[in-house]
């Protein structure tokens, strides 16, 4: 499909009118919506708000932000109050950059916890073949990648991990799931 020039004059007064691209599309004939929107950002045509709210209010609403939650496995809660900060921000309403300011909360970092009764085994790094009925076979790295290994630690009779690694692999179930099994059965 060819854009001549008083197709794309058309599309200009069209969109300047505020119709939408398949309105356009259908109007101009012989060409899709997605050749009319591909037009408008390649002549940079000025964008039009988004129904459903007008132009001021959106320049004129505070956009609520928070930081991100602290992580809650072994995080230790901060007791300083936090710091509020504003900031000023550029973002985009419909076609137009709008600057406004924002309160950010800042918190402080956290350090995470550890704790003792979690010990990591030392991983024998073995490959496939060395693999025996009592070593743990838990996947380490990526298996593409040359220093792709299994754990290879001892693991027990019934499970294929080593002690810290089944439990990874297998979690308990919640009281939930547990009580919708047991009315499923009987």
């Amino acid at each position: 499909m060819n854009w001549d020039d008083e197709r794309v004059e058309r599309l200009k007064r069209l969109w300047a009118e505020g119709l939408s691209a398949s309105q356009i599309a259908a109007q101009l004939g012989g060409v899709s919506r997605n050749a009319v929107i591909g037009k408008v950002h390649r002549l940079c045509l000025p964008g039009r708000v988004k129904a459903g709210g007008n132009a001021g209010q959106n320049r004129t609403q505070k956009r609520n932000t928070s930081a991100p939650r602290p992580s809650t496995y072994n995080a230790r809660p901060t007791t300083a109050a936090p710091a509020a900060a504003t900031r000023t921000v550029t973002r985009s309403v419909g076609a137009t950059m709008v600057k406004e300011e924002i309160e950010l909360t800042i918190l402080e970092t956290q350090e995470p916890v550890t704790t003792s009764n979690v010990i990591v085994p030392m991983a024998r790094r073995l490959a496939l073949t060395e693999l025996t009925e009592r070593t743990c076979k838990w996947p380490v790295g990526d298996p593409l990648k040359d220093d792709f290994h299994f754990c290879g630690a001892e693991s027990g009779e019934s499970s294929p991990y080593c002690k810290y690694h089944a439990r990874l692999a297998y979690q308990p179930v919640t009281e939930r799931r547990k009580a919708a099994n047991a009315a499923a059965r009987g």
